[in-house]
């Protein structure tokens, strides 16, 4: 049986000079290697945000250096038997949620509702607008019941969705992400738009599931990692793969057309003869087969 990793999602908004950025980088990056971790970390001049994965006494002491250097931090954890991530990659970014807007900048805790007060909420049937602020490739796989999709193909289209939404200014809304980090930043876009009583779900999907697993939470949710998604007790997922032609999570098993092996992909790129194949290196192959002889 192989060592299980843990993974664990974080972030944190706080102030950094631009001027410090590369040196916040460097030290992240060694914490990582010193850790012996694996996953992405953003650090931009708005804070830090993360998924990563390594030992639970890795994990442990990144948890500690973490929040020695940024202040109290949530962490959203989860497991597997499979390393979730290739390498250790730290990057600067102009965000580390893009919404593709800087001022819209989060400044403390905004109208949270804890899991047990989303899940009552719910429960509750009580009058209210769920909306999912995630893009099309995870709305797909799993959503709260009877939630709203803006179909967002980034997350940066969220503003102009809500200003063209037609919801009601008075409705009582709810939004929810994968971690809650979107949330942050897609609450303070809707009240700019005039709404008046907008909430999130505090720590997002992952914390309401490791509550909640048998709630209101239909299918799966997509992940950040090579697991793709996890079901509802956070376990990875064993219906989704990443489509070898776009990435996106695929659930569609086929032959391959080129050299017949079995293989995932998603139900778009089904759509397309060339497609139908393990890797973009067959696709190509089959390609080169329906070239008409000359």
């Amino acid at each position: 049986m192989p060592d299980t990793y843990t993974i664990t999602a974080f972030y944190k908004f706080v102030a950094i000079e631009e001027s410090d950025l590369a040196d916040r980088r460097s030290k992240l990056q060694r914490a990582g290697f010193k850790f012996r971790l694996f996953g992405l970390t953003l650090v931009a001049t708005e804070g830090v945000n993360g998924t990563i994965a390594g030992s639970a006494k890795g994990i442990r002491g990144f948890k500690e250096y973490l929040q020695q250097e940024y202040g109290e931090v949530v962490f959203k954890d989860s497991y597997s038997q499979d390393r979730p991530f290739k390498r250790w990659l730290v990057q600067i970014r102009d965000e580390i949620s893009a919404i593709k807007d800087k001022s819209i900048l989060p400044d403390g805790d905004r109208n949270h509702l804890s899991p047990k007060q989303w899940h009552d909420t719910l429960n509750n049937k009580e009058d209210v607008v769920v909306i999912d602020t995630r893009n099309i490739c995870e709305t797909e796989i799993g959503m709260f019941k009877d939630a709203i999709d803006p179909r967002l193909n980034s997350f940066g289209e969220f503003p102009e969705w809500v200003k063209n939404s037609g919801i009601d200014k008075d409705q009582k809304v709810l939004m929810y992400c994968t971690g809650g980090i979107r949330c942050e930043k897609a609450l303070i876009a809707m009240q700019r738009a005039g709404y008046n009583e907008v909430y999130q779900l505090k720590g997002g999907i992952l914390d309401y599931l490791k509550n909640y697993p048998q709630g209101h939470w239909d299918g799966e949710c997509f992940v950040f990692d090579n697991r793709v998604s996890v079901d509802t007790n956070l376990n990875p997922s064993e219906r989704y793969s990443f489509c070898p032609h776009c990435g996106d999570p695929g659930d569609l098993m086929i032959d391959c057309s080129s050299c017949e092996k079995k293989t995932v992909v998603c139900n778009t790129c089904s759509q397309e003869n060339d497609r139908n194949t393990c890797s973009k290196h067959c696709a190509e192959v089959y390609r080169r087969t329906q070239v008409p002889a000359t």
